[in-house]
């Protein structure tokens, strides 16, 4: 018994010195079990599937907004990684902005730099700067891998003996689940939400300073939460939430914001 814990133990110590990784900017330790490849093939599939079961806008001014504003974003971000010797992190990355018509205001981005945003949140971003606050924001969630990181911890053990593929080929429903959760769609009460809320500060955190390097003003960023903030209904209280609370998130980014200044062109 002692033996089988042991080698248990010296696996799992293995298998994190292997998936340990450092997120960009912040510089915070991450454990992905996944590799990448795996992750953005996936993404591939899932975001074609969901463009073919969702409306695409009829908006094109809009719809060219987003596809500019993404593509401002993306090349500053470009630019960053391959100035700081990262350029491995984006290598598989084909970017694709598309905007959605659906009334939820939300928006993200799958690993490869496959975005999406709706209809629903344009009334809160008002300006393409406004919308550059959300676009550096999901961009920097894949930057930061935090759908990996999700889905190992949700997958736990059971990433050692199958791959992301072959979990959904054998578990399609379990896994398609685990796989909306981590990018944002559904959460449970539990060790994954203050998880979530942490990577949120951290993609807002990445997200300023990838608006400012593509010259967007990073202080709109204060302004649009607080018009999310007064959007009005009802909300659950924090620690419910995979979001920072409004008043957190804002208070949170006015400290940061004169870092991510310095990296402001305009």
């Amino acid at each position: 018994m002692k033996k089988n814990r042991r080698t248990i133990l010296l696996s799992g110590f293995l298998l994190f010195a292997i998936a340990c990784a450092t997120v960009p900017i912040t510089g915070r330790k991450q454990m992905n079990l996944f590799p990448e490849t795996e992750m953005i093939a996936t993404s591939l599939t899932q975001y074609d599937a969901f463009l073919k079961e969702s409306k695409l806008s009829d908006n094109k001014e809009q719809s060219a907004m987003v596809k500019a504003c993404g593509a401002r974003i993306s090349a500053a971000v470009e630019k960053f990684m391959n100035d700081n010797g990262m350029s491995d992190r984006i290598a598989n990355f084909v970017w694709e902005f598309n905007l959605v018509d659906d009334e939820t205001p939300n928006a993200w981005c799958m690993p490869g730099g496959k975005v999406v945003f709706y209809t629903g949140i344009l009334p809160y971003t008002q300006t393409e700067t406004g919308m550059a606050v959300v676009m550096g924001h999901e961009i920097a969630h894949a930057i930061a891998r935090h759908g990996n990181e999700r889905m190992s911890q949700q997958m736990g053990i059971q990433a050692l003996g199958t791959g992301l593929s072959m979990a959904l080929n054998e578990k399609p429903a379990e896994t398609q689940q685990i796989w909306m959760t981590a990018f944002g769609v559904g959460a449970n009460v539990g060790v994954m939400l203050p998880f979530s809320r942490s990577h949120e500060t951290e993609a807002d955190k990445m997200g300023l300073i990838f608006m400012a390097m593509a010259g967007y003003n990073p202080a709109e960023a204060i302004d649009f939460w607080k018009r999310m903030g007064e959007s009005g209904g009802q909300k659950p209280p924090e620690f419910l939430s995979t979001h920072p609370a409004d008043a957190t998130r804002v208070k949170d980014l006015q400290a940061y914001l004169p870092e991510a200044m310095k990296y402001y062109k305009k």
